[in-house]
Formats: C-alpha cells, sequence, structure tokens
C-alpha cells in the first residue's frame, strides 16, 4: 500500500513545488483554499503573473497573404491555461505554449504571441472558477485567437493513494466522468469570455496523469502502472468527448507518447517521471500544430 511519504511526493510532483518551498506553499494553501470548489489551493502562483508574453515574427519578416487577412500587425495570440504541464513544471526549458506559437509562426507565415497561464496543482474545478469570475485571468483568455487547454490530471490525485486493487472502474468512473463535464464547461467559459472573438481551442489528454516510463515502474510498480493506463485511458475519453460536444478540437497526446500502450515515454519525461522534459514539450506543441484547423478565425 502506498505511504504517506509516497502520497506527499506525488503532492510535489505536481504542484512542481521544490522541496525547499513546500512551508511556504502550505502558507499559501491557508490563504487560498477557501476559493476552490475542491479542497486544493493554487499552490503555483497567480496565473500571468511574471508571465511576460512571447512575440514571433514570420521568418521572412514581411506580411503574406495569410497573415495580412488578419489585419496589418495583428498577430495571433496563443493562451495556454491548465496544470503543470502547461506551466512546463520540473523542465528547464520551454514549455509547450511557446514552442507551439514559434511553429505556427514558421508554418502558417504569421505573426504570433504568446502567454502560458499554467499552474502547478490546479484541478479542472479551479480554473473552471477562474475562468467563470471577473478578472485579469480571464481577461488574459479572452485574448487568445487559440487556446490551449490541459487539465483534469490534478482531480486524480486522491485516487493515487488507493490500491490499484481497491480502485476498479466502478471506484473511479464518478470522478473521471466530473472531469470530462467541467472540461465542456471550461470551453464554454472560455467562448463566453469572448463572445464576439472567435477563438480556436485546442484540448488535450495525456499520456499518463500519474508518473510513467521508468521512473513509474521503478517507484509504483507494474501493477500500479497497468491500474493508471487503464485510469488514464477513462479519463482520456471523458475530457476529449467532452472537448468535441462543446466544439473544441481534441489532441491526442497518449498515442504520440506511448502509441498503443507498448512504448516507453521515458526519453520524453523530466526526472520525475511526471512532466513533459525539452523533447516532451517539442512533441506535443508538434502534435498541437498538426491539429490545428486551417483557419484560424
Amino acid at each position: 500500500m502506498p505511504t504517506p511519504e509516497r502520497t506527499l511526493r506525488a503532492w510535489h510532483r505536481r504542484t512542481g513545488l521544490k522541496a525547499a518551498a513546500v512551508v511556504a506553499a502550505l502558507i499559501a494553501v491557508a490563504g487560498v483554499v477557501a476559493l476552490s470548489a475542491h479542497g486544493h489551493a493554487d499552490l503555483g502562483g497567480s496565473p500571468g503573473t511574471g508571465m511576460a508574453a512571447k512575440t514571433t515574427s514570420n521568418p521572412s519578416g514581411t506580411m503574406t497573404p495569410t497573415s495580412a487577412s488578419r489585419g496589418v500587425n495583428r498577430p495571433v495570440t496563443v493562451v495556454g491555461i491548465g496544470d503543470s504541464v502547461t506551466a512546463g513544471s520540473n523542465c528547464d526549458c520551454e514549455a509547450f505554449i511557446g514552442l507551439y506559437a514559434t511553429d505556427l509562426s514558421s508554418a502558417r507565415g504569421l505573426t504570433t504571441s504568446s502567454m502560458n497561464l499554467g499552474v502547478g496543482g490546479w484541478t479542472s474545478s479551479q480554473l473552471l472558477r477562474s475562468l467563470t469570475l471577473p478578472g485579469s485571468f480571464r481577461d488574459q483568455v479572452a485574448r487568445a485567437d487559440v487556446l490551449l487547454v490541459t487539465i483534469g490530471a490534478n482531480d486524480l490525485v486522491p485516487l493515487e493513494a488507493r490500491q490499484p486493487s481497491g480502485c476498479g472502474t466502478d471506484c473511479y468512473s464518478l470522478l473521471v466522468q466530473s472531469v470530462g463535464q467541467n472540461v465542456g464547461l471550461i470551453v464554454a467559459a472560455a467562448r463566453a469570455a469572448q463572445p464576439d472573438h472567435p477563438t480556436t481551442i485546442l484540448v488535450t489528454n495525456y499520456w499518463n496523469v500519474f508518473q510513467d516510463g521508468d521512473i513509474g515502474t521503478a517507484e509504483n510498480g507494474e501493477s500500479f502502472q497497468r491500474w493508471s493506463d487503464m485510469l488514464t485511458r477513462a479519463a482520456n475519453a471523458q475530457i476529449c468527448g467532452a472537448a468535441l460536444r462543446a466544439g473544441a478540437t481534441c489532441v491526442d497526446l497518449y498515442s504520440p507518447f506511448k502509441g498503443d500502450g507498448s512504448k516507453n515515454p521515458t526519453s520524453r519525461l523530466a526526472a520525475d517521471g511526471d512532466h513533459p522534459n525539452a523533447a516532451g514539450h517539442q512533441l506535443i506543441a508538434s502534435v498541437l500544430l498538426a491539429n490545428t484547423p486551417l483557419h484560424i478565425p
């Protein structure tokens, strides 16, 4: 059975916090936990704080027919929202939000700008609440021409301390359904934030909602890894189904990282076995670009 120490390590991984920051994080929890729809606090700081927008011009520096049709000097604004995967936690690298904006600029001849609003530790309920309350977060999302969404894994963290044999489909089905429902509401709330400005919304799922690869197997065992894979597939189905019903594009990350499930994703994961490394972030950016509609409103 997982020990309290293992559960604490899992919390550290998902929030992207270093051990030295735990005390400060716990103090922050006391101040903000009442704002969350669930018992999880915003452990990653305020979204958008200290995050400068990145601007990328097309390589030639000239206006192409595609960019000209959007108006002179009007860039395509890419905004990323979600959890520590979006935030780029535990990777000393550029997260996929900025990489995607650069790739979009090169591939489409556009001028792009990007803003990463990912928050380590956020659940789908916390993200939804931030989108439905007036404030800077909602205002920043409203600027997006392309909105990238990755959320839901932290909703499932309470299951990580359960024995796999004691948490089958009946145990987690309601929770993964709740994730799907929130994803649909998040897409709707993002559109409501900018009713007069159509947005291309791309929602990703996960290769694993917990640790994976060699680190995951070493720390958790093979039976846990098989269970987490089953849980991930169930969550992915809910995330994608809800995204599609809400009119967004679902971007599958399971197959690029793991193929049919037999591919070892270690080379794309950070040292914690939980978050993408530089190669993983570039892979996500490439998959997002391949799934971006030809026409961006």
